[in-house]
């Protein structure tokens, strides 16, 4: 099934609007500035996918790349929200696996735009 990788983009980036609002606002005085800095990162990341995916969207070319970004997005980000709500270090074990996913998805996308 394929998913309009415009209103995915649009939707991530609000939403990571939001998340980046609620950590400097909700979080601030609750984490300590490490934990703090990786729900930062989690947001930061997740704007670049969303922006990617959003960009990818007016590109009728680009079939495999959005899939591995919001994919990449949601575990990377995901894992670093759960990590400073909760403290669970062996949630970190599981970012760059998310990392890893979000870069193949910038290659796809270099790679489709060449056909294009």
């Amino acid at each position: 099934m394929r998913f309009n990788a415009m209103q995915t983009g649009a939707f991530l980036a609000a939403l990571a609007v939001a998340l980046g609002a609620f950590g400097a606002h909700a979080l601030k005085s609750r984490l300590d500035p490490h934990m703090l800095a990786n729900f930062e990162t989690g947001v930061r990341y997740q704007m670049y996918a969303a922006l990617a995916l959003m960009i990818l969207g007016t590109q009728a070319g680009q079939t495999r790349a959005p899939a591995f970004l919001l994919s990449g997005a949601l575990i990377f980000s995901g894992s670093l929200y759960l990590l400073s709500l909760t403290g669970v270090k062996m949630l970190g074990a599981i970012t760059p696996i998310g990392g890893v996913l979000l870069i193949v998805g910038l290659v796809l996308a270099a790679l489709d735009a060449g056909k294009l």
